[in-house]
């Protein structure tokens, strides 16, 4: 990325923990992690089909758990503090028809950064979730550009409106930074006041 020269960026499916490996294995060290990537195979509770099942899991908690295990080996080998920000939703704590397994995934993963949380801390890692409302990514206009279910969704957010890309990333970078230095096993919740709609 001829705009961020300090950037190599590596295309692999974080799901396969030894292509995972292989690549980070080789790019350390880090100090810093945000786990952002993840599906939503949306079907209904009686129509889950076991294929959807296996890679939501495997790429929602499954490539978290494992990329950030090699991470923080390399924080603990090299003796560093470190930021981990695993991105959840607001979808791991209220349910959402036809999320039956997206759901699923993100409250698995809000309980997985409070664990890492736990054993991390003591080698002066930091893990939180940032849990965000629909956000206007590629997957979050595919998933809600029905305009009936999004004003359903809208008209249950206080603040009106979805998240912007950008309103995540300043969340994440708070919880990477020095400023949120006292917080860990924290969910930070972007949702625009879903949650207490």
């Amino acid at each position: 990325a001829p705009q961020c020269p300090g950037i190599e960026p590596l295309c692999l499916d974080v799901a396969d923990w030894e292509a995972a490996e292989a690549a980070l294995g080789a790019a350390g060290p880090f100090e810093l992690l945000v786990n952002n990537a993840a599906v939503a195979l949306l079907e209904p509770f009686l129509g889950v089909t076991r294929a959807a099942l296996q890679r939501s899991f495997d790429v929602n908690l499954g490539a978290v758990l494992h990329v950030s295990q090699i991470v923080a080996r390399q924080m603990i080998a090299q003796g560093v503090p470190g930021a981990i920000v695993n991105v959840s939703s607001q979808a791991s704590q209220r349910a959402l028809r036809d999320h039956a397994v997206y759901c699923s995934t993100k409250s698995a993963l809000d309980m997985l950064s409070k664990v890492m949380a736990m054993e991390l801390g003591p080698h002066k890692i930091r893990v939180n979730t940032v849990n965000p409302t629909v956000v206007m990514t590629d997957m979050g206009r595919i998933n809600w550009s029905d305009p009936q279910k999004s004003a359903a969704m809208i008209n249950r957010i206080p603040l009106g409106k979805f998240a912007e890309v950008d309103d995540v990333v300043n969340s994440i970078l708070f919880l990477l930074s020095d400023k949120s230095a006292m917080t860990t096993g924290s969910s930070l919740m972007v949702d625009g006041g879903f949650l207490v709609s």
